[in-house]
């Protein structure tokens, strides 16, 4: 006798949260609450972000909000709320993170590398410009005398009308895209900082914003490096700023040929060490916003001599 089959029963599918929520809008889990997915959203990453807003109609608008954006860009940069901004925070995300930098936009052929220093602030309208590291005259001490006019005297290059906010700052090496010699195929070290809404601008795009030179000099002796440095005015004696000025905590040894970068709140400085040689050509370039506008780019340029 053969063995009895034993009864079966028909597979049940499972039903998920999600189609029961089709079914009822008043599901217990909260697929599609606005408030539970901007806080999710904290904790992801620009490539996170992006991902998720392509998977639906849904997501895609609601991770569109100005202000999950404003938390990555202020959470990856690792910088204070600027306060109003002319653009939306996801457009200043991508320009910030995407690879961009300045010679993606003019003299392409000229470009040889570059590195991301990072970002830092620049709270005032005047800043210093010099290629020393070294701590700038204090403004108590000079009893009445006037404090541009004893920065110039000293090397300093001091500017005004900035546009204050958020600035990126990267290191580039060209060919020499700023020598006044047409048969140099020489490289020059640039320390290039920008305005965080700069690429944003229609005058940037489309090149009626150029850079000029405001000042220059020569040192016709070896350098030890080729530096450049960009310091808020209002913060020179900061602490966070004094360890700009601590150069043997960064530089590097005398040996080593590495481009070095220091960031501060206020402040950002590079050095790189250099072999034998007969001295530096410094330029000062800047970029303002329209002919008389404020200044929205700056660089500090090195070419050996």
């Amino acid at each position: 006798m053969g063995k009895r089959l034993k009864r079966t029963y028909p597979i049940r599918s499972c039903i998920s949260p999600r189609s029961s929520l089709c079914r009822s809008p008043r599901a217990s889990f909260p697929w599609y609450e606005d408030d539970v997915w901007t806080e999710i959203a904290k904790y992801l990453d620009g490539k996170s972000l992006v991902m998720l807003s392509t998977t639906c109609k849904w997501f895609n608008e609601t991770l569109s909000e100005d202000c999950i954006w404003k938390f990555a860009f202020l959470r990856d940069l690792g910088v204070p709320d600027p306060g109003n901004v002319s653009f939306k925070w996801k457009k200043l995300y991508a320009s910030a993170i995407d690879g961009s930098h300045s010679y993606l936009f003019r003299q392409q052929e000229k470009h040889i590398d570059w590195i991301r220093i990072g970002t830092f602030s620049l709270e005032s309208s005047a800043a210093i410009l010099t290629e020393k590291l070294i701590s700038p005259p204090n403004r108590k001490i000079l009893q009445g005398k006037n404090f541009e006019e004893m920065l110039k005297s000293q090397g300093f290059c001091v500017l005004t009308n900035i546009k204050t906010g958020i600035w990126i700052a990267d290191l580039q090496l060209v060919r020499c895209p700023v020598c006044d010699l047409n048969t140099c195929d020489g490289t020059m070290q640039s320390l290039d900082a920008r305005h965080f809404e700069l690429f944003m601008n229609e005058g940037y795009q489309d090149g009626s914003w150029e850079y000029s030179q405001i000042c220059s000099h020569e040192i016709k002796k070896h350098v030890d490096g080729a530096s450049g440095a960009i310091f808020d005015m209002k913060h020179l004696t900061d602490p966070s700023t004094a360890k700009v000025f601590d150069t043997k905590s960064w530089i590097g040894k005398q040996n080593d040929w590495q481009p070095k970068a220091k960031l501060a709140l206020h402040a950002v400085a590079i050095n790189t060490n250099l072999q034998k040689n007969d001295g530096v050509n410094v330029k000062f370039h800047i970029m303002r916003a329209g002919k008389d506008g404020q200044i929205v780019a700056i660089r500090v340029s090195q070419q050996l001599l």
